[in-house]
């Protein structure tokens, strides 16, 4: 028998014929895995991947934003002369949300970098030796680059 074409078939066959279908029996019951254990959860893998999705959000986001702002609104002209006056910006960055947001806006791209310039090391050129010390490295970075942004936010 001549199987009909796909256009002639209607959702009907179609759901008929997936019915019809063996379903392979899945893990049997008492080798079933309960959830992750305690090994899986304190993996910092996950960790990594939120830093740097939120880093990637910032990056996106939030730096053009401010580009627009410090390097074409003020430089063209388009903003007051005192707007970003010595005086104002240190009233502006000794408030305690200001100081978060910035050190938001400096460390979680730094994160984003590390992320990626880990797995495009590992993927993209294909250097599989050193994974440990490459992430180390970069991870490092992005830590002494929040420490740095954190401390010179506190100093103010």
């Amino acid at each position: 028998m001549v199987p009909p074409r796909l256009d002639e078939l209607s959702l009907g066959d179609i759901l008929d014929t997936s019915d019809a279908r063996e379903v392979k029996p899945g893990i049997p019951r008492a080798r079933r895995r309960r959830g992750p254990g305690l090994r899986e959860l304190l993996r910092p893998e996950p960790m990594f991947w939120g830093l740097f999705s939120a880093g990637g959000f910032v990056a996106a986001l939030l730096v053009p934003v401010h580009v627009a702002i410090l390097g074409i609104a003020f430089a063209a002209g388009w903003l007051p002369q005192d707007a970003l006056s010595y005086d104002r910006v240190v009233d502006l960055v000794r408030d305690p949300i200001v100081k978060l947001y910035l050190l938001g806006l400096v460390s979680l791209p730094l994160f984003h970098w590390a992320h990626r310039f880990r797995f495009a090391v590992h993927h993209q050129l294909g250097i599989r030796g050193g994974r440990r010390l490459m992430g180390l490295a970069c991870y490092g970075t992005a830590l002494a680059g929040t420490a740095l942004t954190a401390f010179v936010l506190l100093r103010t």
